[in-house]
């Protein structure tokens, strides 16, 4: 028989870094997750990725289990990374803060596939290429 779901818990926490300040803390412990634990095992599995903001999906069992899911790093950190640049446009519309090659979107985009709503690479670069207009990052043609 199947463990009774109590709660899913969606959280972006830096990888390797993970504290029990805020959001944190406070979300795991209404849940009654063993708050120690969890960092430890997230902190481990995600220092490789450091530098970077990861999406993870905590699914709460009715005997205070849980189940964790590691997502790839933010769209925005990856654009970020590949541009070069520290933080997105005060204004997209107006001010462009750098451009994208067509080859640094098809990596961020395959980076990204696992977690888009697409298998089809040029949809997925299409979704990215979005996320960077959004910023103030323009996209080559």
């Amino acid at each position: 028989m199947a463990k009774q779901i109590t709660s899913v818990i969606k959280l972006n926490i830096p990888a390797g870094k993970g504290t029990p300040a805020p959001p944190v803390g406070p979300a795991l412990g209404q849940a009654g997750i063993n708050m120690m634990e969890f960092l430890k095992k997230f902190n481990e599995m995600t220092s490789p990725q450091m530098g970077y903001i990861l999406p993870v999906e905590i699914t709460v069992f009715s005997d205070r289990s849980y189940a964790f899911v590691v997502k790839q790093p933010l769209t925005s950190d990856l654009i970020k990374r590949a541009a070069g640049i520290e933080k997105g446009a005060a204004n997209p519309k107006t001010d462009a803060v750098a451009t994208l090659t067509r080859e640094k979107l098809r990596e961020v985009a395959k980076l990204k596939m696992a977690d888009l709503n697409t298998s089809d690479e040029e949809q997925a670069m299409r979704i990215v290429a979005g996320a960077a207009r959004s910023m103030g990052v323009r996209v080559e043609s």
